[in-house]
């Protein structure tokens, strides 16, 4: 019986219920309480022992840590702090924790320290529940697809292609340094871990009409701040016969979708991950306070229709705006084609509209190749939509459909025909407008939960100089 189960009886606390639980001890006190939790929720069971009627020796081995097998009765508790409790009968001690080795004691440990634990760290309060937030996330994305058509493509980690052009990729090889010919490695050219599934996802899209691609990419960018991972895992839709328009209503459906099931789904450990962040803004005053706690930030986005606002309009409120004399822009916008940094759209969102916003129609010189060029030449068909707290959470497009446009953008950026061949294809047969998104699920995850940094929201963080585990 896991705790889920025991959970369901509480509503009956007047019976008396025979129950047998397993799971790892967080606290043994006074010889007499232990705090028993066994994953699957955030919420301790009080387990009641007897100490006259155990052995000594039986004791010493309930330790922080230790995996143990509880029977007994669940009664209503005489104490605080929990409704029920478990009047134990019987205890078998399943596998020992040395309490002078195991490294997470009941104390508050840092997030650097917990790191260094990540095969442990997931046994605290608060990554047992960004852990689960995280599995019932990936659960709601495939239910959405599902439910709207979707087909699930499983697009390839190894590439001989570079989807965004920025050249930032691992190198995958067979060959000794000393080696250097790529026709005589393993796959007889140069490849790559891929860093997006988005150019094989349009060529399902285009014979299946939805498809999404959920799986891990990989940049190889040497940047260690709290954004950045150089293993993490996207969400890519790609839909056929769609244009910027209907891309847009998807991206914000779909948001909606799964963080309203997740708000309803994980609400304790949601309530916890809350009452922790509000915590820490008040203990640590160097961390700006956010406006909106992390419940209200997530029915910020569910409830407010997002405000659709073109480029060129954002520009001219940035340029016009006025923050604050306190806090003002550490990068100031004073001309068009300058690329937004997430100050800029975090007011946008925050101050000026007061709502989620999707901008659409950028400068084509910062956007990738294969977005569709507008008819006034200097803009394309990109769409990025902003959340409060932490900027740009989703990046899409209209693809370019034209195959001589295509051509001319590849050009422009250096990109070998012979490279994307296949990619041009299907402008020759059959080409249709067409339109997706990626979303990196990690920065998800990060803004559901309100963790601050990206590392501590994927079970075994890939950094630079860092691949423990």
């Amino acid at each position: 019986m896991n705790f889920q189960t025991v959970k369901a009886l509480l509503s009956d606390t007047h019976q008396l219920h025979d129950v047998h639980v397993k799971g790892w001890v967080r606290t043994f006190r006074a010889n007499r309480f232990i705090a028993l939790n066994d994953g699957s929720t955030i919420q301790n069971i009080q387990c009641v022992v007897d100490f006259e009627k155990l052995e000594e020796e039986q004791l010493k081995r309930i330790t922080t840590g230790a995996a143990i097998s509880v029977s007994g009765i669940l009664v209503e508790s005489q104490g605080k702090g929990q409704s029920v409790e478990i009047q134990v009968s019987r205890i078998e001690i399943l596998g020992d924790s040395d309490p002078d080795e195991y490294p997470i004691q009941p104390k508050k440990h840092s997030f650097e320290f917990l790191r260094e634990k990540a095969h442990l760290r997931v046994r605290t309060n608060t990554f047992s529940a960004v852990m689960r937030v995280r599995s019932a996330l990936s659960f709601a994305v495939h239910q959405y697809f599902h439910k709207e058509g979707f087909y699930h493509v499983h697009t390839p980690i190894i590439t001989g292609s570079d989807a965004e052009g920025a050249g930032e990729m691992f190198r995958v090889t067979t060959l000794d340094k000393s080696e250097s010919n790529p026709e005589e490695d393993f796959f007889g050219k140069e490849t790559n871990l891929t860093v997006s599934g988005q150019l094989e996802a349009e060529t399902y899209a285009m014979g299946m009409g939805k498809v999404y691609t959920f799986g891990p990419t990989f940049r190889a960018e040497n940047s260690n701040t709290s954004r950045h991972l150089a293993e993490f895992w996207m969400i890519e839709p790609e839909v056929a016969f769609n244009e910027l328009d209907d891309n847009m209503d998807l991206a914000e459906d779909f948001i909606k979708s799964v963080l309203s099931y997740v708000v309803d789904y994980c609400a304790d450990d949601l309530k916890f991950l809350d009452q922790r962040l509000e915590q820490e803004e008040k203990t640590k005053p160097q961390l700006q306070r956010a406006e909106l706690g992390l419940l209200e930030r997530l029915q910020f986005i569910i409830e407010n229709q997002f405000k659709r606002v073109s480029y060129t309009e954002a520009i001219e409120i940035l340029k016009n705006c006025k923050p604050n004399k306190k806090k003002k822009f550490k990068y100031i916008i004073d001309e068009w084609g300058a690329d937004l940094q997430s100050e800029h759209e975090r007011y946008l969102v925050e101050k000026h509209f007061k709502c989620p916003v999707i901008l659409f129609d950028y400068p084509a010189k910062i956007k990738a190749f294969y977005m569709r060029r507008n008819e006034d030449g200097k803009t394309v068909r990109a769409m990025d939509i902003l959340f409060p707290g932490i900027g740009e959470m989703v990046g899409g497009s209209q693809r370019e459909e034209r195959l001589e446009v295509l051509k001319e953008r590849m050009a422009e950026m250096d990109i070998e025909e012979e490279e994307l061949w296949w990619y041009l294809e299907l402008r020759k047969f059959g080409t249709a407008p067409h339109s997706g998104f990626g979303l990196g699920f990690e920065r998800l995850v990060q803004f559901t939960t309100g963790m601050g940094n990206i590392r501590d929201v994927i079970p075994f963080p890939r950094t630079p100089q860092n691949a423990d585990f």
